[in-house]
């Protein structure tokens, strides 16, 4: 059982998630993790007893962050408003969650599909992965209600896979070549898609 100090254990999932960032998966063990947090060595397998505790922690930092970015952009976007979010928001909100995972966020993005493949291939992991696709959804399916986006709840799972499918591919291609208006075209597409 795990020590009950959740500060420490952030603290190492943090430092877990930047390892990942920066160095692949490769770089990602017990040892590491507490260099990276400057702890004493065994502190992260007190926590994270496996390396499969470890990918889990990443996997859900890494959930997190995206969303936290997806709500500041939102409260920027709504800053001052009042009435309901129109189409042309929606697609705009997406664009720029597109445009800012593939430029000023592309490590961490990289890191999480390199982090998908990896839990994929770990049949034990499915459900924990399946639990994070679906409190994603949930978070996402809430934002919309929140900021009045004219997006139904059941659509949320199908523009999940779509916005998926649209950073990837954004994020195959060189970093210079990544510009708003391709991500403006990718979140129209997804916006007017799953409302047909």
């Amino acid at each position: 059982m795990p020590p009950p100090n959740a500060a420490r254990r952030r603290v190492l999932a943090t430092a877990a998630t930047e390892l990942v960032v920066a160095q692949g998966l490769h770089g990602l063990t017990h040892r590491s993790v507490d260099r990276q947090a400057g702890v004493p060595t065994g502190t992260t397998s007190n926590y994270f007893p496996s390396r499969d505790a470890l990918l889990v922690a990443v996997a859900e930092q890494l959930v997190e962050r995206h969303h936290e970015d997806m709500h500041s952009q939102t409260e920027q976007s709504r800053a001052g408003r009042r009435r309901r979010g129109t189409l042309a928001e929606a697609v705009d909100l997406i664009a720029g969650s597109l445009f800012h995972a593939a430029t000023a966020e592309r490590d961490r993005y990289l890191a999480l599909f390199e982090l998908q493949g990896e839990l994929r291939r770990r049949p034990e992991l499915a459900d924990t992965l399946g639990a994070l696709v679906a409190r994603a959804a949930r978070d996402t399916a809430a934002y919309h209600r929140e900021y009045e986006l004219p997006i139904p709840p059941a659509a949320v799972p199908t523009l999940q896979a779509l916005y998926g499918g649209a950073l990837l591919a954004l994020l195959s291609v060189p970093p210079d070549r990544v510009t708003r208006d391709a991500a403006g075209a990718y979140a129209a597409a997804m916006i007017h898609g799953v409302r047909a």
